[in-house]
């Protein structure tokens, strides 16, 4: 039988902290893959979006940083479009065993929503269009919330035969009476 990593209980520990902050955690495949509901931070133009965040925990984590992503687009100078991979310092570079978890959710992905830095883009058309034109970089997250970053849409996402494919449900009664299940 072999003994759980030595980092088990600190990632039992930040995931209950996690959930114990009223945090919406899936487990994926054990404890160091999981992904965490973030809402946008009050007072941005990101408020009232709701992003799933994947976070894979290194083996040596925390003594090594989390990499994080967003799964549903975000629009925004240091998260890739595409990937949806986060570019930040903290968790990158300035990262200690000091920090858990919930430091990610609470302080870093909001101060990286609501201070951009668009010296160092991930996504340059949005570092160009929040450097230049700051009222249509807003807009443009707005748009993206609307399309990408609802409650509806995350349920669509989970759910697709709800609304791609039909099922037994979009029939009529009298449409199901012949139909052999």
């Amino acid at each position: 039988m072999s003994s759980p990593p030595p980092n088990k209980k600190r990632i039992d520990a930040d995931i209950i902290k996690l959930i114990e902050a009223k945090r919406e955690v899936t487990i994926l495949r054990g404890l160091n893959e999981f992904l965490v509901k973030f809402y946008g931070p009050k007072g941005t133009a990101y408020e009232g979006g709701v992003w799933k965040v994947r976070v894979d925990l290194p083996d040596k984590y925390p003594y090594k940083s989390p990499s994080i992503g967003f799964l549903n687009k975000i629009y925004h100078p240091n998260i890739d479009e595409a990937s949806g991979t986060v570019c930040l310092d903290v968790i990158n570079q300035a990262w200690t065993p000091l920090y858990d978890l919930s430091n990610i959710f609470e302080q870093f992905l909001p101060q990286l929503l609501s201070y951009p830095n668009p010296i160092d883009p991930l996504n340059g058309d949005a570092a160009a269009l929040f450097l230049h034109k700051p009222e249509d970089y807003q807009k443009k997250i707005r748009e993206y919330i609307q399309k990408y970053a609802t409650e509806e849409v995350l349920e669509e996402q989970e759910n697709p035969s709800s609304s791609s494919e039909s099922s037994m449900s979009d029939f009529s009664e009298d449409e199901t009476e012949g139909m052999e299940l």
